[in-house]
């Protein structure tokens, strides 16, 4: 392996970019996460597999918080929800014995960054298959310098990490004619996600299109679109009608006026409703126009004049422009990861017919800082606040927290959690979510009821919430001002109704015990802290 790595100085270049954005990149991931900035979507997919190596497969009482029967009828998460109600994600099964030897959310982080950086390495295949290795290596590069992969894989773990890999390996088999592969690794794409075939389907499209295997491209299509059907009307409304009452009309809800929309139903509005598609994909400008150009610039917007690039990713862009809230064109968050792979092949395919543009110096260095420049980007949006402590969340008005405080917020959470028993039912703030997954009943708070699986509704044993986090932020972002205000007034009331006595108190952080006796010293600490907490309650 070092022989041939002396030999190919351009894989040493990849393999060491490979193993800085690996390191780099798990490093800044782990830090978000020990200091308690990891979302709560971390903790459902933890929560997922750990269910998963108890027999539970799927199930998840976070996910069950998120559900329509919770949100829209008043109904309280059951532990034994099925989370492929929400999103049909079958491949997580493949990582099911790596969490059962490592039993901890930390071990989705480490999966995450690895998927995402294996795939780096397969493009750098798939390059080579058409390119020498100095093109090859400068599109590694790109992949490992792109906001649109960095970002999400500084955040929380999520089921699109794994496309990379496996959709540049489906396009390497293409190109190989490995065709048991071909089938193998589009299946396995297909059970990332029920929304995961719109990249399968879209490679077909291209294998018809562009006259080289239009058969199989045929079948690619048949066998992907009838997929995400079957899915999406038939398997997830099995286990409950969250497609139809929630996802359909939170995300293209603009398209109809039904309360409750199938997938069938929504992509029929979608079609008798063209002037909404071009007011969706056109407007905001300025946020459409910067996703694309977030997509283009690691490539040098070479994509933009490859024909084969739009085809495989445009399905999943259309999806992304369409979607009623603005949420997926932000380029850091999973959502922007299936437009990727077609993006990179398709490149791929046009420096294969210009390769002789690459000899220009110009050329090298215009590339070189576009690259630079997707790097320097994404540091400056900081990304699920990786860097929250070296830059400022906000300027104007001014909010930055040192890594000091990070760490020092941390600590007292940690010794407030380990006063919790492992196996104990608990109710937790946003960002305390991600910790404490590994049992039965975990819930997002302000939700304090849950359905054990004998069927009946029980309190949880402990409530965790952190005030310090959303007062940090609050001068600047209405979210966090939000939940300070809604998170005291549960407290104040479940304290009111001596469901919950105070356990503990500590900057800013407080547990409470079902049916227990407040703590003389933390309540005085409590009472001290919520009376400090008046002025920023009644600010608008």
């Amino acid at each position: 392996m070092l022989s041939h790595l002396k030999k190919h100085p351009e894989l040493r270049v990849v393999v060491v970019a490979a193993i800085a954005f690996f390191v780099l990149v798990l490093g800044f991931s782990l830090h978000r996460y020990n200091v308690f900035y990891a979302d709560s979507d971390h903790g459902i997919f933890s929560q997922v597999f750990w269910n998963g190596i108890h027999g539970r497969f799927f199930q998840s009482s976070l996910s069950g918080t998120y559900s329509v029967s919770v949100a829209q009828d008043g109904d309280v998460a059951a532990v034994y929800y099925h989370r492929l109600a929400q999103h049909f994600t079958p491949a997580l099964l493949l990582w099911l014995p790596l969490y059962a030897l490592f039993p901890s959310p930390i071990t989705l982080i480490v999966l995450k960054v690895a998927l995402i950086t294996g795939g780096g390495l397969v493009l750098y295949a798939l390059s080579r298959h058409y390119l020498s290795p100095p093109i090859s290596a400068m599109i590694a590069l790109s992949f490992y310098g792109a906001n649109t992969v960095i970002g999400p894989a500084l955040g929380e773990f999520y089921d699109f990490a794994q496309m990379p890999l496996f959709v540049f390996g489906m396009l390497l088999a293409m190109e190989k004619r490995w065709w048991w592969l071909f089938g193998l690794l589009g299946v396995l794409t297909l059970l990332i996600r029920e929304d995961a075939g719109l990249v399968v389907f879209g490679i077909g499209i291209y294998m018809i299109l562009s006259k080289r295997f239009p058969r199989i491209g045929i079948g690619t299509c048949a066998l992907s679109g009838g997929y995400m059907l079957l899915v999406t009307t038939v398997l997830m409304p099995l286990f409950t009608d969250e497609v139809s009452r929630r996802f359909m009309i939170e995300e293209f809800g603009q398209f109809t006026d039904d309360q409750q929309a199938s997938t069938v139903d929504v992509i029929g509005a979608i079609a008798r409703r063209p002037w909404i598609i071009l007011q969706e994909l056109f407007f905001p400008l300025s946020k459409t126009i910067k996703y694309i150009l977030g997509h283009l610039l690691p490539l040098a917007f070479v994509p933009t004049l490859s024909p084969p690039a739009w085809m495989i990713s445009g399905l999943p862009l259309l999806e992304n422009l369409l979607r009623r809230e603005d949420g997926p064109l932000s380029i850091n968050i999973r959502y922007t990861t299936p437009v990727v792979p077609g993006l990179f092949y398709g490149a791929i395919l046009w420096w294969s017919r210009h390769q002789e543009g690459f000899k220009s110096l110009r050329m090298r260095r215009f590339w070189a800082l576009c690259i630079c420049l997707s790097l320097f980007f994404t540091f400056t949006s900081n990304p699920g606040r990786a860097w929250s402590f070296i830059l400022p969340d906000s300027i104007s008005p001014l909010v930055y927290v040192p890594i000091t405080s990070q760490w020092e917020h941390a600590d007292q959470v940690r010794s407030l959690l380990d006063q919790v028993p492992p196996d104990a039912s608990i109710s937790t703030s946003r960002f305390i979510v991600a910790h404490v997954p590994n049992r039965r009943a975990a819930l997002r708070f302000p939700q304090l009821r849950f359905r054990n699986d004998n069927r009946k509704v029980e309190g949880v044993d402990y409530v965790m919430v952190d005030f310090w986090f959303s007062t940090q932020y609050q001068k600047a972002f209405q979210e966090s001002r939000n939940t300070l205000k809604t998170d005291v007034t549960v407290v104040d009331r479940i304290l009111r109704d001596r469901r919950y006595g105070i356990l503990d108190f500590k900057e800013g952080v407080i547990l409470l015990g079902k049916k227990a006796e407040s703590n003389l010293t933390a309540l005085a600490n409590w009472q001290t802290f919520r009376k400090q907490l008046e002025p920023l309650l009644k600010d608008g």
